[in-house]
């Protein structure tokens, strides 16, 4: 399931190689992986992820975040989001990591804290976690 977050990005749950040519015809310019290679059995490798997307003409990113999220996660999101050319999906396991290093991302840029609460609560996600970051 994606989830629109703003006019630029939206977030998933793990996506596959086999879903690449889709987010192509979808628009999608630049996929950014938040999720670290091994994090669960069956999940396929950045690499994989990263050669059907080039394959598609889609641009890649990875942004692996580990153990919680941080400054250096919004940066490096910024960094990727700045480079982007159009339409960008985020993805981790299940999108969450990805909504919430967006927020700390736009929020870093300005973005007013209520209106990032606001979009992540309208696509599902606590804003919780971070609230002290914002």
């Amino acid at each position: 399931m994606t989830r629109q977050l703003d006019d630029v990005l939206s977030v998933s749950g793990q996506v596959q190689p086999g879903d690449i040519a889709a987010l192509a015809r979808e628009g999608i310019t630049l996929i950014i992986n938040n999720r670290p290679d091994g994090e669960e059995p069956g999940q396929p490798r950045g690499l994989e992820i990263e050669q059907a997307a080039t394959a598609a003409g889609i641009a890649y990113r990875a942004v692996p975040i580990i153990r919680g999220i941080g400054p250096a996660d919004a940066d490096a999101m910024n960094d990727a989001l700045a480079a982007a050319s159009g339409k960008v999906l985020a993805f981790c396991r299940s999108g969450t990591r990805s909504a919430l290093t967006w927020a700390l991302a736009k929020a870093d840029k300005g973005m007013p804290r209520d209106e990032i609460e606001r979009r992540l609560v309208a696509v599902g996600v606590d804003p919780t976690p971070i609230a002290h970051l914002l």
